[in-house]
């Protein structure tokens, strides 16, 4: 009798030729992706480390750099409640024009940055539809750095809304019904049941927005003033005056270090995703 062999079942492919496909992803990331940042890294380590960090502590850049952290941990922040709200009335409530609204959510990616930065600079001036009550009231909203995170609100909340949308669309309702059969309140709910889901979500939508508004240019320019006196100059602001100047050793100095925050909070990121993935494995 013939002895019976187990034939290992091939892999089909919907399109084929995997190392042609394979070189063409390596080749597209290295040219668009790679090269560039290996660039700046190659020209930041011409400079010595007591040039390097001579460039990288001028008052102007520190301040610059506070400005941009400060104002995008305040945004990032923001958008972590509002965003969650909105996304939790997104997926848990039905009203006329819900389909709109969720499609208006996507409008600060589309929408030139630029075009962003003119619009809120002109609402939020003394003589605009909000900055002028504002205005009444003592506050100056245009050209300040509370303008800087109104900015960076608006470009940086659909990040949060899509990250944590999902996740209220596949929690299960029986959870809410099981903390409410066992007397939890809605807020020990809340806290207790459902935001312990959220949170790997929401942590997610904050590094997303927080790198976002490190490096954002177009949105805050206009509305900033860049003025080293009240510092709202933002780094991305300093790198492209650098570049102006022709100075070159300062502006890949700079974007070597705007480099490296982003690198961490993409790291920070990509942890919390795997372990939100080992923990719904196991659950």
């Amino acid at each position: 009798m013939k002895s019976t062999t187990t034939k290992k079942t091939k892999k089909v492919r919907v399109i084929p030729g995997y190392h042609l496909t394979l070189g063409i992803t390596v080749t597209m990331l290295s040219l668009i992706v790679l090269i560039p940042l290996a660039s700046v890294l190659v020209y930041a380590l011409r400079l010595s480390p007591s040039e390097f960090f001579r460039l990288i502590t001028k008052p102007t850049v520190l301040h610059a750099f506070r400005t941009s952290i400060l104002c995008s941990l305040a945004a990032a922040l923001v958008n972590c409640v509002f965003g969650t709200i909105i996304a939790w009335v997104l997926v848990k409530y039905d009203f006329p024009g819900k389909r709109i609204l969720d499609g208006f959510i996507e409008l600060p990616f589309a929408l030139p940055t630029s075009v962003a930065g003119i619009t809120l600079s002109k609402l939020y001036s003394e003589n605009g539809f909000f900055g002028k009550p504002l205005a009444a009231l003592g506050i100056k909203v245009a050209y300040t750095q509370l303008g800087l995170i109104i900015a960076l609100i608006f470009i940086g909340i659909p990040f949060v809304i899509r990250a944590v949308q999902p996740v209220l669309e596949k929690l299960d309702n029986q959870y809410e019904e099981a903390a409410f059969m066992l007397g939890a309140s809605r807020m020990r709910t809340f806290f207790k049941v459902l935001l312990p889901e959220m949170r790997p979500a929401i942590l997610t939508g904050f590094g997303l927005a927080f790198a976002r508004g490190l490096g954002e240019y177009g949105s805050v320019i206009y509305i900033s003033g860049n003025s080293a006196k009240d510092q709202t100059q933002v780094i991305s602001y300093v790198i492209m005056q650098k570049l102006g100047y022709i100075d070159y050793a300062s502006a890949t100095a700079i974007a070597l270090v705007m480099l490296i925050l982003s690198f961490g909070l993409l790291f920070a990121v990509n942890i919390v995703q795997m372990r939100q993935a080992a923990r719904t494995n196991l659950i």
